[in-house]
């Protein structure tokens, strides 16, 4: 088996030069994103009259599950903005200081991303309320009887937080979020047009077949999108002329592993465990988790939002329970008389 052949078939591991790649691919400018008309038209508004009144944009909170386009909307916000762009991740911020010392560095009307907001130690949310409503951030200076608070204040920001679970998010802190939005999962004319697009950076020759035949494996989403068309272009390369036709990607994604309706390999072994070993649910996410050999938070927030959205998985109050088109799905027949199916 040639190089290229084993780049194919190895399990993705973003390197350096892909996060590169990754990051060239998304757009620059909001007329550039494609899909999310209703996010992209409200932003577009609030962002023209933030600029207009020379004000930093109100504090935005973007959720949705992953690969949808959150953090390329934070960049975008900056971008439109002419502002400077900050970013960091919830479970990066463990101590005030670590607050205290973006918060303080950044430059007026700035833009400062925190992904997976969801996941900031519950200590410091109060941290960013005074930072949000008031613009200032107080600091407890000294221990003990001679301890006192020094109120230090800040320049005009935006914060913009990202989620793939508004839910963990305590009341005080969502209500802090002027702008709120939920990005959904993109049709296959949205994905075959993002395809379309990135294949041109990379300087790939796909044909229209090819991209549809892309978008409507992609679960939804640009992200995976952008990932499944490199590795139908090494396919491509390696075992035929280079163009990506329709039946090239069919080719290629059979090889992945990743069937017409979008499922991978842990997505069927999710719904077969249910299935067969469960006999359709209901299961316990922990039993779930263990059954397949995957974490709990990786199931809830990456493969069920998709599974879930195409009609193969419920949720129940006494777990997850696999539909009637599960069954179907994986050439199976329903146990019994079905009472959720």
């Amino acid at each position: 088996m040639s190089p290229a052949e084993q780049r194919i078939q190895a399990p993705e591991e973003l390197s350096r030069e892909e996060l590169e790649l990754d990051r060239s691919l998304r757009p620059r400018r909001l007329e550039d994103f494609v899909g999310q008309e209703a996010v992209k038209d409200q932003l577009a508004v609030s962002i023209a009259a933030a600029a207009t009144r020379g004000e930093a944009l109100d504090h935005v909170l973007l959720a949705g599950p992953p690969g949808l386009g959150k953090t390329s909307l934070a960049q975008i916000v900056a971008a439109e903005l002419e502002v400077q762009f900050v970013q960091t991740a919830g479970p990066a911020l463990e101590r005030k200081g670590d607050v205290a010392s973006f918060l303080t560095a950044l430059e007026p009307r700035a833009v400062f991303f925190v992904d997976e907001i969801h996941r900031l130690p519950r200590a410091l949310e109060e941290t960013f309320y005074p930072a949000m409503e008031d613009g200032c951030l107080p600091i407890t200076v000294r221990q003990g009887a001679g301890a006192r608070v020094v109120t230090i204040d800040l320049p005009p920001f935006t914060l913009i937080g990202a989620t793939t679970r508004t839910g963990l998010l305590s009341t005080p802190l969502r209500d802090r979020f002027g702008i709120q939005h939920r990005l959904e999962h993109y049709g296959r004319q949205d994905l075959a047009q993002i395809v379309r697009r990135s294949a041109r950076l990379l300087g790939v020759e796909l044909e229209d077949s090819g991209a549809a035949a892309i978008a409507q494996r992609s679960r939804g989403t640009p992200r995976v999108a952008n990932r499944l068309l490199k590795r139908v272009r090494d396919y491509a390369e390696v075992r035929h002329s280079g163009v990506v036709t329709g039946e090239v990607a069919e080719a290629a994604l059979d090889l992945l592993e990743v069937d017409e309706e979008g499922l991978d390999r842990l997505d069927r072994e999710i719904l077969r465990a249910i299935c067969e070993k469960f006999r359709g649910g209901p299961v316990g996410l922990s039993t779930l988790a263990v059954a397949v050999g995957e974490e709990q938070d990786t199931i809830e927030d990456v493969y069920e939002p998709y599974l879930l959205q195409r009609g193969l998985l419920e949720r129940t109050p006494r777990g997850r329970a696999a539909t009637r088109r599960a069954f179907e799905h994986l050439g199976l027949a329903p146990p019994g008389p079905p009472t959720l199916l």
